[in-house]
């Protein structure tokens, strides 16, 4: 993907607090050629360990992006995109969502998630994966693994 070409889906971590988790999904999004987004505060440094670890060699090939809040986000990324929001409050399964490419799927925090006022003045937009109430939450790189590739599966094709 040529830096000047728009990302296949944009990638959103909300807040993100465990370094492994952001360089698994920024290893998945170099993997499809998604654009990470990751909203501040940050519950690591970017430089630190883990997330390079995480990540392996792959992180040099990320296209990612760090901004202080959610407002910065949506006027960056602009409205005429298509959002999806993450949650296991929602009561639409990931499978019945259309995507497209260029959609934005936005992911919470591992030990909040998303904030009551994004879900909801976006409860039409919000998706979730199917688990039992004993559960109280999936891993949040393995769900965004899930997802990523759920959307590519529909709209076709990597191109390499």
């Amino acid at each position: 993907m040529s830096a000047d070409s728009e990302p296949i889906l944009n990638v959103v971590l909300y807040c993100p607090e465990i370094p492994p988790n952001t360089g698994n999904i920024g290893r998945t999004c170099v993997a499809v050629g998604a654009k990470l987004w990751l909203v501040k505060p940050l519950g690591y440094e970017l430089d630190a360990k883990h997330l390079r670890r995480a990540g392996m060699d792959y992180w040099q090939h990320l296209n990612y992006e760090v901004v202080e809040n959610w407002t910065e986000l949506t006027e960056k990324l602009g409205q005429d995109k298509q959002y999806w929001y993450l949650t296991k409050f929602a009561k639409k399964l990931v499978w019945e969502a259309t995507y497209s490419p260029g959609d934005v799927l936005v992911f919470g925090s591992e030990s909040s998630g998303l904030p009551d006022e994004i879900r909801e003045a976006n409860q039409d937009f919000c998706l979730k994966l199917p688990m039992l109430e004993v559960v109280r939450s999936l891993n949040l790189a393995s769900t965004a693994n899930t997802v990523v590739y759920e959307a590519i599966r529909q709209f076709g094709v990597i191109a390499e």
